[in-house]
């Protein structure tokens, strides 16, 4: 049974994408992820094939834990004790991310690998509360709250980290610059910052009874039911289709996130200061794009909200990777005088775009996976979401990282997004969304 629809409930949920959110956006995207590969690896070419291959261990280590770990939540009703769990992983693992020093590739690799795993499958439980705070007619909408709210997570963290850590000639708490202490400082912001506004929802959040195994039985009933849900996979053949799809489109999104600031200063130039301002426009546009269009998914449903995402995304993404490193021409406007276009400035449209598609694609993607779920059975299902999300996502930060040690140049790599997102959309127009819901209903 659901929980009553509750506007306390909904904004504690959607406050656990508020408190994580800074993760992705300071540690994978913008400022962690640049300096690995700048400063503690060797090169940024070396640099950016390290870095695909922790992102590539992640999705492996997510792709398996994620349905077993769902199974046995449902059976045992563990859902908010392992969302605490992971959470607690995440939490140490970007504190300790302060630590690593120029040349320690292991250590800084290994923290990170660790921290982003607790980082997903966190997720992965949070998730999988949606079905039950949300009725159907509202699901696109709360969705839209919890990835907007995140991206002002993401925005507020990256504001705070320009202003006092990097920005400042004499940073916040007299931080040396010289052993960058203000850069892997931020990384213990991102850790207070997460712990603090997690709890809401560990609080206000409740979990609903569930038909449970006896304690004995927990492990031995979760593989059962995972078995079960494979061996009758068919009968939800329009979730399998979107899933199946989402593995795809979702390894593009992926590669964005997880190598946007890393291509943004190997090949545009950007400095720390400006990948961070950069940084601040994405999640402005991100946040009012799946704020906006949470509303627009209720109204012409997921599928379609996906669609139109993606198409954005491929625009976006062909702009970024054929803008060129050099002055393009004048253009002048009314009032304003003449300016001057360079590839940089290709770039941030490009980067504006993919804020403004982004999360529209993840918040329906999510909401659209609730309306496939069925009852009783949330978070192995979206352990199969997490799956979906992470079983071939090493795919595209492998090749991305191979393609741009093989040519010497982050362009290829990066144009591998574009296939993978041209593919995913192609594979998602067989779903049909209605059937996907009658499927979950019956």
């Amino acid at each position: 049974m659901n929980q009553p629809y509750s506007k306390r409930t909904v904004f504690s949920w959607s406050l656990y994408d508020f408190a994580n959110q800074p993760f992705t956006t300071l540690v994978v995207t913008f400022i962690y992820g640049t300096f690995f590969t700048q400063v503690i690896a060797e090169n940024e070419i070396v640099g950016t094939m390290l870095w695909s291959r922790g992102i590539t261990i992640t999705g492996l280590a997510v792709a398996i834990l994620s349905p077993i770990m769902g199974a046995v939540a449902d059976r045992g009703g563990y859902r908010k004790l392992f969302l605490i769990f992971w959470t607690i992983i995440c939490i140490l693992g970007s504190f300790l991310l302060y630590f690593p020093q120029p040349g320690q590739v292991v250590f800084a690799l290994t923290v990170f690998i660790i921290a982003n795993i607790g980082f997903e499958m966190g997720g992965v439980f949070c998730n999988a509360f949606l079905p039950d705070i949300a009725p159907k007619e509202k699901i696109g909408r709360v969705s839209g709250y919890g990835w907007s709210f995140g991206y002002v997570g993401g925005l507020i963290a990256l504001v705070i980290g320009l202003l006092l850590f990097i920005q400042p000639d004499v940073p916040i708490f007299n931080l040396n610059k010289e052993t960058y202490e203000h850069i892997r400082a931020t990384n213990i912001l991102v850790a207070i910052w997460f712990a603090v506004f997690c709890l809401p929802t560990f609080i206000f959040v409740r979990q609903t009874a569930k038909n449970s195994s006896d304690k004995g039985y927990v492990i031995k009933d979760s593989m059962a039911q995972l078995k079960d849900t494979f061996k009758n996979v068919r009968q939800y053949k329009d979730m399998t289709r979107f899933l199946i799809a989402r593995l795809i489109y979702n390894d593009g999104l992926i590669t964005v996130f997880a190598f946007g600031g890393i291509y943004a200063a190997g090949t545009f130039g950007f400095t720390f200061q400006e990948i961070m301002i950069f940084g601040i426009v994405l999640n402005v546009t991100a946040g009012l794009g799946a704020f906006l269009m949470g509303f627009l998914d209720d109204v012409i449903g997921g599928k379609k909200t996906i669609q139109l995402s993606n198409m954005g995304l491929i625009v976006a993404c062909i702009i970024a990777v054929f803008a060129p490193s050099r002055d393009l021409f004048y253009i002048t406007i009314p009032l304003l005088g003449s300016h001057l276009i360079t590839g940089k400035t290709l770039f941030w449209l490009a980067g504006i775009l993919i804020g403004i598609f982004s999360g529209p694609n993840q918040s329906a993607s999510r909401s659209l996976m609730a309306r496939f779920v069925p009852r009783e059975k949330e978070n192995e299902f979206f352990g199969f979401f997490a799956f979906s999300g992470k079983a071939t996502a090493f795919a595209g930060p492998f090749l991305l990282g191979y393609l741009t040690q093989t040519f010497g140049s982050q362009r290829f790599g990066v144009g591998v997004v574009i296939i993978f997102l041209i593919i995913g959309s192609i594979l998602l127009r067989s779903v049909d969304e209605k059937a996907g819901m009658a499927a979950a209903d019956k």
